[in-house]
């Protein structure tokens, strides 16, 4: 009886001491485990540390990737995106020659004739050119050598001297001059040397736009009725050819339509910004010190502003009257005042202005 119970007394100490044992090692191992996440945190936290990161730098850093896919696949689509333009603007010349103008040769009379072939090849003219220049034309660039160029800042990406109202562009991985944006429409950069061109553009196409969709209303009206009708039983007897000028006519005003409106709003939204004289990145940058001087009690003034009808003057390049003929309503290839390094008084402004950097 005692041997029997003494075994069994030994068997359960040897569990006993197996459970106190697993546990034990249990133990061991996850406070191992937690010793190795500790220390790889640490590793990973001095390789990464820095007095100057916050959650901005974090987000940058995170959303970097994005950034860089965007940029690439833009340069890329801008090409898809010019030749999108030459397609969609060639068809519209198209129907007009093809459709429109036997029209208003046949049923208008001698003098809206007249206007029409004048202003129509006027408005194409100013809109091939202008397009043209805008994406042949360098917006111009700081130069790389060095120079006795005044700048305000250094470019954190080029690490080189940043004149004032320069950007770096992330797209064609340089800073340009007086920067306004990076346009896909243009495969290139809007600043100093070609900004009027694209502006011009903008607004003779705005204007190509609406006189095609006011003088193809009564029309389009005409064919659109013609087209409800097609699915009627019995079905009208049109040709294909008049099938065609149908859905062509559509097209046109359907297609002019939505770009003057789409076009007409950018076109409006630049022309505020010639008229303050500032860029699209000015206005952020001088709305954010307009409110840092408001709660200091002081009124912020833009120091490239020369006023409403002066802006307007050094924007187009315009010095005398004759200038508003050769300059605006003809094609020109003048320049813009300046260079883009340094914002000199222009010629055509009256009232000179206090020269100030804005960074």
């Amino acid at each position: 009886m005692r041997t029997r119970q003494r075994a069994f007394s030994a068997v359960m100490r040897l569990c006993v001491k197996c459970l106190r044992v697993g546990r034990w090692r249990r133990f061991r191992l996850a406070w191992r485990l937690q010793q190795l996440w500790r220390y790889g945190h640490l590793c990973l936290g001095s390789l990464l540390y820095n007095s100057f990161t916050n959650s901005d730098v974090v987000l940058d850093s995170l959303f970097e990737p994005i950034y860089w896919l965007v940029d690439h696949v833009t340069r890329w689509f801008g090409v898809v995106f010019v030749a999108l333009v030459i397609v969609l603007t060639s068809s519209i010349v198209a129907i007009v020659y093809i459709c429109l103008l036997p029209l208003i040769l046949q049923t208008y009379p001698p003098g809206w004739i007249c206007w029409h072939l004048a202003y129509g090849h006027w408005n194409l003219l100013m809109i091939l050119f202008h397009y043209y220049m805008a994406i042949t034309t360098p917006p111009g660039h700081p130069p790389q050598a060095k120079s006795n160029t005044v700048a305000v800042s250094i470019c954190r990406k080029c690490i080189s001297p940043k004149p004032a109202r320069a950007h770096h562009c992330s797209i064609c991985n340089r800073c340009v001059l007086k920067m306004d944006h990076h346009c896909p429409w243009l495969n290139n950069c809007v600043g100093h040397y070609n900004h009027r061109y694209f502006f011009s553009f903008c607004l003779f196409m705005t204007m190509g736009c609406v006189y095609c969709g006011i003088s193809s209303w009564d029309i389009f009206r005409e064919a659109y009725a013609a087209i409800q009708t097609y699915y009627q039983t019995p079905p009208p007897t049109f040709s294909f050819r008049q099938r065609a000028f149908h859905k062509s006519i559509v097209y046109l005003w359907v297609l002019c339509s939505s770009v003057a409106l789409a076009l007409g709003a950018l076109t409006l939204w630049h022309a505020a910004l010639i008229t303050r004289g500032e860029t699209s990145i000015e206005r952020h940058i001088n709305k954010k010190e307009r409110q840092r001087l408001q709660k200091k009690g002081r009124v912020f003034r833009n120091p490239y502003s020369y006023g409403t009808w002066a802006n307007w003057k050094v924007f187009l390049g315009v010095d005398t009257h004759r200038h508003w003929l050769t300059r605006v309503l003809l094609p020109s290839t003048h320049l813009p005042h300046g260079t883009g390094l340094s914002w000199d008084h222009p010629p055509c402004v009256t009232e000179p202005r206090t020269p100030l950097l804005a960074i």
